[in-house]
């Protein structure tokens, strides 16, 4: 999973999003672990949901010892493959189009400029 940018929590700041297509966590701190393309197991935090047409973005951040949940990492953007039975998110894909990744990210960046710290 190649990273787009870094990211910082701000914790003293309120989850709620700055823009209508932008659904925030439930809760800060929210780790999810995937199967990378070696088959190794990676925990990334959710840092909020992008909703852009039809599609929908998952950005998250990997944590790990050096790097827990609700401190700052590298900026991981994957796309909804799959929802469940409530309409939420049950499946992620790496999003291969360079293009889309960078223009989501500005989205994303325009959208949680209040929650997070850009570097």
């Amino acid at each position: 999973m190649a990273p787009i940018g870094r990211v910082s929590s701000m914790a003293e700041a309120v989850r709620t999003g700055s823009a209508p297509n932008f659904c925030p966590p439930a809760e800060e701190g929210i780790t999810f672990t995937f199967e990378d393309s070696n088959g190794d197991l990676v925990q990334l935090e959710f840092l909020g949901l992008l909703l852009r047409g039809e599609a929908r973005y998952g950005f998250f951040f990997q944590v790990d010892e050096d790097a827990p949940a609700l401190s700052s990492g590298e900026v991981v953007v994957l796309e909804v493959t799959e929802l469940d039975d409530d309409g939420q998110p049950d499946a992620f894909e790496f999003v291969e189009d360079e293009a889309i990744v960078r223009d989501v990210y500005e989205e994303f960046k325009a959208a949680t400029s209040e929650l997070y710290q850009f570097e």
